[in-house]
């Protein structure tokens, strides 16, 4: 790089973080998660402003490419990062609830959404529609696991059995929707050579049957858990970037094999560790994602939004919202739940977050999405991240004591990310 491309790169990622670092805190102040405000910086820094041109005075062609860089290691980390905070025990035995409830707010969703793709696909063709369809149902029924557990946490609502259950069914709501994307992944973007996708089933079964048991070794001794020194952090970023790299060679995105090897990372007996892991890299992520969001909203161009564009906006949060609002508290209620608490668990699941701005990311590189339609889901991310708080205030401001699920397990404060 040039020393006048240097100059810029360095001061563009000076302005990232302060605008994401400020708008962030503002949002925190009036309740909502910091997530929202770094999620509008990159919308504001992009070409919806002043037809574009701070955006590309600001971000020229040739300092995007490694702005693209450091995001996407941010991503991968952040991938990590959510795969660490599952605990994989609760999604076994949480009960009949959490489990009805997950299944309600994926499928009602998801069946809404393809419904909205079919629609949509006359407006946005695509060489691909049924990868389309399906991509569209998966993009509304995801759920933001960390920001969901944060706002539990920042509530007093982490060790209450509706936190427990909330938890629990965002866990199974996303290995469920990352698994099917990885499919939808498969099917749109071998680029020619799909047979490369067939082999991330004998490496899902190394990492099982040989990283995992070499990690163990690596961080327990005795059946303690180690301290999280810099060789201990160092292997699991190692072991974190050269997976996410296996994936990517396969013909996969690369955040699938970061988020494989934080769910392989020990659970029993390793809280501290975990939480220690989450906040070491939490450390990093809080530099590199904002970039993300900057790289986000780049693509992101609010300025020539019509009567059309407008109403399918409102299609999309419509579907959004009631399909993950009304599939929660309609399962949450069979099996039993009171009104509020169910209510409240339709609210918490409909958060989506960074999550959400990940698979969008992926439906813009597999070309699913055009330009226009991905601004429109990025504007659903952000308004639906940022109903949460004032939904969840209104249906749940005096909690109501519900009856914790069979062999559940108090939530580990490990999962109260920041993102």
């Amino acid at each position: 790089m040039t020393s006048h491309q240097l100059q810029l790169l360095f001061a563009d990622l000076a302005l990232i973080l302060l605008l994401a670092r400020g708008l962030g805190w503002l949002l925190a102040r009036v309740g909502q998660p910091p997530v929202v405000g770094e999620i509008l910086a990159g919308v504001l820094l992009g070409p919806t402003l002043f037809d574009g041109a701070v955006a590309s005075t600001l971000f020229p062609t040739d300092v995007r490419m490694p702005l693209t860089g450091m995001a996407d290691v941010g991503v991968a980390l952040f991938m990590f990062m959510v795969g660490l905070e599952i605990d994989t025990a609760s999604l076994r035995g949480q009960g009949r609830v959490t489990a009805v409830s997950a299944f309600g707010s994926t499928v009602v969703p998801f069946l809404l959404g393809t419904g909205l793709a079919v629609w949509l696909l006359h407006e946005h063709d695509s060489a691909q529609p049924t990868a389309f369809v399906v991509f569209i149902g998966l993009s509304v029924s995801v759920t933001a696991f960390p920001v969901l557990a944060r706002i539990l946490a920042d509530r007093g609502l982490s060790a209450t059995a509706l936190g427990g259950i909330a938890l629990a069914a965002a866990a199974i709501v996303d290995v469920v929707a990352w698994v099917a994307l990885a499919g939808v992944q498969a099917a749109a973007g071998g680029g020619g050579h799909h047979w490369r996708v067939a082999l991330i089933v004998p490496y899902v079964a190394l990492m099982l049957l040989a990283v995992r048991p070499l990690l163990g070794r690596a961080l327990l001794r005795g059946g303690t858990a180690v301290r999280v020194t810099a060789p201990a952090t160092a292997i699991v970023l190692i072991g974190t970037l050269m997976s996410a790299t296996a994936t990517e060679a396969m013909g996969m995105h690369f955040i699938f094999g970061a988020f494989l090897f934080g769910l392989l990372i020990p659970r029993q007996d390793t809280a501290g560790l975990r939480a220690e892991l989450l906040d070491h890299t939490g450390r990093i992520t809080t530099l590199l994602l904002p970039v993300y969001f900057v790289v986000a909203g780049l693509q992101v161009d609010l300025s020539r939004l019509r009567g059309a564009e407008l109403l399918q906006l409102g299609a999309i949060l419509l579907v959004a919202v009631v399909g993950k609002f009304g599939g929660t508290f309609v399962a949450a209620r069979s099996q039993g739940l009171p009104t509020r608490p169910a209510a409240a668990l339709g609210a918490l699941m409909n958060t989506r977050g960074l999550t959400e701005l990940v698979i969008l990311g992926i439906g813009l590189r597999l070309k699913l999405l055009d330009g226009t339609l991905y601004s429109l889901m990025v504007v659903m991310a952000v308004v639906t991240t940022a109903m949460t708080g004032p939904v969840l205030s209104r249906v749940y401001a005096e909690p109501v004591e519900v009856g914790r699920p069979a062999a559940s397990r108090e939530p580990d404060p490990a999962r109260a990310s920041s993102v």
